[in-house]
């Protein structure tokens, strides 16, 4: 068994330093991000300097965090049987996250986000989703899901339609098997594009625990204010927790209202990674008999661990992070 069993895009996040007159001569805008087909992502990684390639995408991001705080983790997703489909596999298996999925033998190669960081750490995104695309039920194994307190899905794969076909199946197994299920709304586009459909999952009960932050929930429930659409996602769906940046987080549960501080940090230099390592320390927390209040604090701790440096990824043992607040 796992306490935290994660489905998303799985990408390689490759990461190079850049001058301005390099990321000018690759004739790519700063602190803007695309999505791009396979001929520029490969002609873009080509002209890239040396980088640092780590297995990445929220879900992952959210597995790995768990397993730092001491807790089990596996994940579903698909990558390629190339280079970087090998990096992604290494990487994530050797944080101590379980990851069996088949690599796909033909298609499209291994998704990848393509990182320039310039010298001010500003981040410049250029993704190519590839194989993480892909995703279908057969990559869904219903013993694993079974096997997992928690399934947790990321909203970035709910559109391709064989990827909502898997995470049917995922929702579905673990209900089955008396297990919940916890979806993150990953962004106002996201939502923008499918808020009927996740609305329609939270009406049908699909989804047990819900992770979005203000803007996201906002968009889920246009024309509201903050306070009534907290309101709303608390009448359709047992769990949900609400991030807001320095302000926090608010956790809703029948009649349980908890609002959370955000934890202190020194600096903040790079909010990538934050929603994946709260969800991370809520999700540890919850699996392992913690109030909801307790989750929330275990989120935000988290989540400030990974904003005080550059990457979506804990620099130190979550665990012992933890253990000193």
């Amino acid at each position: 068994m796992v306490d935290v069993l994660c489905s998303g895009n799985a990408l390689v996040d490759v990461l190079a330093t850049v001058t301005e007159e390099q990321l000018a001569a690759l004739g790519i805008v700063k602190n803007s991000y695309e999505l791009v087909d396979a001929d520029v992502a490969d002609r873009l990684y080509a002209a890239m300097p040396p980088a640092v390639e780590i297995s990445g995408g929220a879900a992952a991001n959210t597995a790995v965090g768990v397993v730092s705080l001491g807790g089990t983790a596996g994940y579903i997703g698909k990558v390629r049987d190339d280079q970087l489909g090998a990096v992604f596999r290494h990487d994530l298996r050797s944080a101590g996250v379980g990851f069996d999925t088949a690599a796909a033998s033909s298609g499209p190669a291994t998704g990848r986000a393509l990182t320039l960081i310039t010298p001010d750490a500003h981040r410049t995104f250029r993704t190519y989703l590839g194989a993480a695309n892909e995703l279908t039920p057969d990559e869904v194994d219903e013993a694993t899901v079974a096997d997992a307190e928690v399934t947790y899905l990321e909203g970035y794969l709910w559109d391709p339609p064989s990827a909502k076909d898997a995470f049917r199946k995922a929702m579905k197994a673990a209900h089955d098997a008396s297990r919940r299920v916890s979806l993150t709304l990953s962004d106002p586009f996201c939502v923008h594009n499918w808020g009927h459909e996740f609305r329609e999952l939270l009406t049908n009960g699909d989804i047990d625990i819900l992770f979005a932050n203000e803007d996201e929930l906002l968009t889920l429930f246009p024309g509201t204010e903050f306070a009534a659409a907290v309101e709303q996602v608390r009448g359709l769906c047992p769990i949900a927790a609400v991030t807001r940046s320095e302000h926090g987080s608010i956790v809703v549960a029948g009649d349980e209202t908890h609002e959370v501080a955000a934890a202190r940090v020194d600096e903040v230099v790079d909010t990538t990674g934050a929603g994946d390592l709260y969800a991370a320390g809520f999700l540890f927390g919850l699996t392992h008999g913690e109030p909801l209040a307790r989750c929330g604090e275990l989120g935000s701790l988290c989540a400030a661990e990974v904003i005080s440096h550059v990457g979506a990824r804990p620099q130190r043992r979550l665990a012992e992070l933890v253990a000193s607040s």
